[in-house]
């Protein structure tokens, strides 16, 4: 399957990710992870958007969003990465020098059954899978942190599954990935196509009309 054409219509789940421009760092201290999660909130409650989990990662970043209304998602994200590259060149002294991501946001509609789990373990897994945390409640820049450690606010920011978390969630969130989760999850980004069951995958691409373009020869996937 090539590359599908991107959908932001409501009522789906979402996975969100991006990158800095050359794969180099965003975020190299904790007043710069601070900024982003600011930010973050600041638009989840504006937008009025559910944020199911996150992670930041020194050089990515990854959302599970579940937005109401079409283009929910477009608009959220325009005015988060906007704003934050502004907010970052203000503070680094670094306006004008160019962008700050690789480009335009990534999004994956995510099937409402264990699958939205699976994605909602890979992303507060990040921290540990890149050897940043012996678990991920240890990584405070993530939501799995927030559901342990944080505080009231902080825990609001956060909306509640609509596929409910495992009732040992703790114990859940630190048993290892299963490959096979890395290698769908990780091939759904590479593709840009929804994650779920093989027919529910198949008819997203019919009921949203995510026509497939083919990738030229030799260009990598993003991640």
């Amino acid at each position: 399957m090539g590359r599908v054409a991107r959908v932001d219509v409501g009522n789906y789940v979402y996975h969100v990710l991006n990158r800095a421009v050359g794969r180099m760092r965003i975020f190299t201290q904790p007043s710069e992870y601070e900024i982003f999660e600011s930010l973050l909130y600041d638009a989840v409650e504006m937008m009025e958007m559910p944020l199911l989990s996150y992670s930041l990662m020194p050089n990515h970043w990854h959302l599970e969003l579940y937005p109401k209304k079409d283009g929910d998602v477009g608009e959220f994200m325009h005015w988060l990465t906007n704003t934050h590259t502004r907010r970052v060149h203000s503070y680094t002294n670094t306006i004008g020098t160019g962008p700050l991501y690789q480009g335009r946001y990534k999004s994956f509609l995510i099937q409402e059954d264990e699958h939205l789990l699976t994605v909602l373990k890979y992303i507060e897994r990040n921290p540990v899978r890149a050897r940043l945390a012996k678990r991920p409640e240890n990584w405070r820049w993530g939501s799995a942190w927030i559901r342990q450690h944080g505080t009231v606010k902080q825990k609001r920011m956060l909306a509640d599954s609509p596929v409910p978390l495992p009732r040992c969630y703790h114990a859940w969130i630190n048993e290892p990935d299963k490959e096979d989760d890395l290698i769908n999850i990780r091939g759904s980004a590479n593709r840009g196509a929804p994650y779920g069951s093989g027919n529910w995958v198949e008819n997203m691409i019919t009921q949203h009309d995510l026509l497939a373009t083919v990738r030229k020869p030799g260009r990598p996937a993003g991640t």
